[in-house]
């Protein structure tokens, strides 16, 4: 089964904001849907099912605080000039502590054989750009730095993906509360 770690957000309000700026953008590109929207700290690909109860296990040891997050930012990966990947950037501390975060559950899975492919930055993908998109550098920085609302990051997930033709449905396998 296809699996990652995450952490999603869940303020109506900020998720409200954010769908707003998909419309306003104007891309056409692929956009995350609210209830899909989350943080990827670690991809752990296809997975046996054996493996899931060892995820599980590694994964509930993990220990943190609530994260407060700003969102503050529009980006894309790899540049704007030729997106793969739009994405909301979050303030500075919500990032230091997004970051930790990765770096704990790395540590507590690469025992199992899952770590990064490239280092953990921080970002909210809230378009998947599958056909050649135009240079949207303008409309990047039009929103470079935007107030999209706020939340409090609570819930590490172990979460599975099955791909449709309508997008990925995701579903828990496991959720571990902040202290």
């Amino acid at each position: 089964m296809r699996t990652f770690v995450a952490v999603e957000v869940s303020n109506k309000e900020t998720l409200d904001l954010i769908a707003k700026l998909q419309t306003d953008l104007q891309i056409k590109a692929s956009p995350v849907g609210k209830q899909n929207m989350h943080f990827t700290l670690l991809f752990l690909g296809e997975i046996e099912e054996k493996m899931v109860e060892d995820v599980k296990k590694a994964l509930s040891s993990i220990a943190f605080q609530p994260i407060p997050t700003r969102f503050t930012q529009l980006g894309a990966f790899p540049n704007p000039k030729f997106p793969r990947v739009i994405w909301i950037g979050v303030d500075e501390t919500a990032a230091t502590q997004l970051v930790k975060l990765a770096n704990q559950v790395e540590q507590k899975l690469a025992p199992l054989g899952f770590k990064q492919d490239k280092p953990f930055k921080p970002h909210l993908t809230i378009f998947r750009v599958k056909r050649k998109e135009d240079d949207i550098s303008g409309k990047i920085a039009k929103f470079s730095n935007v107030n999209l609302g706020t939340d409090t990051l609570t819930e590490l997930k172990f979460k599975q993906s099955v791909l449709t033709s309508n997008g990925p449905i995701y579903s828990d396998l496991l959720v571990v509360k902040a202290a």
